[in-house]
């Protein structure tokens, strides 16, 4: 069996054989979709609640109620960007919407508290190590760490829905953008309050209009590493080989960043640095979302063979445009049946993730996702087609 890249190599596994479709598909019923995590994730879940609090409390004691409000009101105008920039990335083969709050949260609010804590920790204790070591070395090391937790608690909680590395780019720029609105929060704030209107609008464009995906690509690394080992099977513990080169170029990059406006001409250095690497990132999540639309390809082909997909479904389910033009088609039924439409491609790219997942051995619940998705699938094709 060939593969187009070594990125969807899978490890060694013994996947079953795709039984033979029914000679007829039949509108049987739809099984619900069942809520799957691990505990640790919603351990982790319960204890942002508390981090919460004491964050607000930390910003109305320090910043107070009106500058928090400002803050608050224009973070929100980078994080939107990112959000609906970041759901396109995952529209090929959607992430469950909890773990992508809990990204979000773990960023905004745990990995915020860490960093703010260890900060406060070393002032205590030296008293200040300086602006510049604490911009270039300590923040880029100390933030990373904290974003890079919320990948790890994801990957040991719910390894099943890594699947690659989009999936884990797309968590960690989730983790980023959720680090970024709070911070900036802070930002907008503290320049409401020291330079009113004039530095607030500087900083915003700054911040929200030139580098609203520093954070994003920052901690995209360290899930594009997590996403590799995924890829290859690897449980927690061999993970970190992988994690650990991520999470160290994850850092490396966000000191060059704020280095950038420490030692050197900042819109210099934006326009001949950080400009082309982030148009590599664009390129290079262009090239992955290429490879998942290739794995869709070959493993609904294997289904297909099998006879429960046509030849012509699953040119229409590994393209863009064919998954276009069959919601176009859809819509026009009677009774507008693109909902329909939607749930087959969404469960057929699950199946064919899953498909994935038996042959690298890493899940054993694929086999009964494949059970539950080809029922799926098949109930969904019934009532697209019925009269």
């Amino acid at each position: 069996m060939s593969y187009p890249s070594p990125l969807w190599q899978p490890g060694p596994g013994e996947p079953a054989r795709i039984a033979d479709a029914p000679a007829s598909a039949t509108a049987a019923a739809v099984p619900p979709r069942p809520r799957r995590g691990g505990a640790i994730l919603w351990v982790a879940a319960a204890l942002l609640v508390p981090v919460l609090a004491l964050l607000v409390l930390y910003f109305l004691r320090f910043l107070g109620p009106a500058a928090s409000i400002v803050g608050m009101i224009l973070a929100v105008v980078p994080f939107v960007i990112v959000w609906f920039a970041v759901r396109l990335i995952d529209r090929w083969e959607p992430e469950p919407r909890r773990l992508l709050v809990f990204a979000v949260a773990w960023g905004a609010i745990a990995a915020v508290a860490i960093a703010l804590g260890v900060d406060a920790l070393l002032s205590f204790l030296t008293g200040g190590l300086g602006d510049v070591f604490r911009s270039v070395v300590q923040a880029p090391i100390v933030e990373e760490i904290a974003k890079g937790l919320g990948l790890l608690l994801l990957y040991a909680g719910a390894r099943r829905y890594l699947d690659g590395p989009v999936d884990g780019i797309v968590y960690g720029a989730l983790i980023g953008a959720g680090f970024a609105f709070t911070e900036n929060i802070q930002y907008f704030a503290v320049s409401f309050i020291e330079g009113g209107t004039v530095q607030v609008v500087s900083v915003f464009f700054l911040r929200a209009v030139l580098s609203p995906f520093a954070h994003v690509m920052f901690t995209s690394l360290t899930g594009f590493a997590f996403g590799l080992a995924a890829r290859r099977a690897l449980r927690t513990g061999p993970a970190m080989r992988y994690a650990l080169p991520g999470l160290v170029g994850a850092m490396l990059l966000h000191a060059l960043w704020n280095g950038s406006a420490t030692f050197f001409n900042f819109f210099e250095v934006y326009a001949t640095l950080q400009v082309p690497l982030f148009v590599l990132f664009i390129l290079g999540i262009l090239a992955l979302r290429r490879e998942e639309a290739r794995l869709t390809r070959a493993r609904l082909g294997e289904y297909a063979a099998a006879g429960w997909f046509t030849p012509q479904e699953v040119d229409m389910l590994a393209t863009g445009p064919g998954r276009r033009s069959s919601v176009a088609w859809a819509r026009s039924l009677p009774g507008d049946r693109s909902a329909v439409m939607k749930t087959f491609i969404r469960d057929a790219t699950a199946l064919a993730a899953a498909r994935q997942r038996a042959l690298s051995g890493r899940d054993a619940t694929a086999p009964a996702q494949e059970r539950e998705l080809l029922q799926r699938t098949t109930a969904a094709r019934a009532a697209l087609l019925a009269r």
